[in-house]
């Protein structure tokens, strides 16, 4: 009997080569950084400082060399967490009073959060830096979904170009800062939990991806061999 194909990793699909020292490596050759941004409410600000804004906004569009990238991501708020804390500070309180508050102010999140979809949208600005040397395939996201790689080889190049990238990031995020938008960019754990939540959406709910701080491509085969049902 023919042995059954083995289904194509979700790796093979995604652009996404390597992620180290906070910076995403694409199989293009092309470096990545993302910076989180925060919300303002541009509807609540009064007519002049809409138009400052503009003016500000347009002003830092014009003082970048390079092009960027503006994802927004809108997802179902996760409250199991917050669910979670309130349950155990009812159970610790000594206050009969307050234990039934907080008991009555949990159910009516669990009840708010079964009949309303309550949504958060999060901002990101993507800094680019492309070589336009496609790299090899595999990586440490090869082994986070379970094919065995060793690390990218990038000729001794890569602190070269994290250095510039690191420039054009510091730009964007100084512009960003004065137009009163506060942002911080995300490090590899922060990167790798963006694309594993953006792509296992359904999954991530259930099952939280562990901390990948100081972990290699080897350990994360050893886990997924000694763990085969999973």
């Amino acid at each position: 009997m023919a042995k059954s194909k083995q289904p194509n990793s979700t790796q093979k699909y995604l652009p996404i080569k390597e992620v180290r020292d906070g910076i995403v490596i694409l199989k293009t050759g092309g470096f990545r950084t993302v910076l989180m941004v925060n919300a303002i409410n541009f509807n609540l600000k009064s007519r002049d400082e809409q138009e400052a804004m503009m003016q500000q906004y347009q002003a830092f569009l014009n003082g970048l060399g390079f092009p960027i990238q503006i994802v927004v991501q809108s997802r179902m708020l996760d409250l199991d967490n917050y669910l979670a804390q309130l349950d155990t500070l009812s159970r610790q309180q000594t206050n009969d009073l307050l234990r039934t508050q907080t008991t009555e102010y949990t159910n009516f999140v669990r009840e708010l959060i079964g009949v309303a979809n309550i949504m958060s949208k999060t901002f990101y600005l993507v800094i680019p830096y492309d070589t336009g040397v496609e790299l090899p395939t595999g990586g440490f996201l090869a082994g986070l979904f379970g094919k065995k790689s060793g690390p990218v080889s990038l000729g001794g190049r890569f602190e070269e170009v994290k250095t510039k990238l690191m420039e054009r990031t510091s730009l964007a995020s100084s512009g960003l800062a004065g137009l009163g938008l506060h942002n911080v960019q995300l490090n590899t754990q922060e990167l790798i939990e963006l694309f594993y939540t953006t792509y296992n959406t359904d999954t991530a709910r259930r099952q939280k991806l562990f901390s990948v701080s100081n972990v290699d491509v080897s350990v994360i085969q050893h886990i997924k061999d000694t763990n085969p049902g999973q």
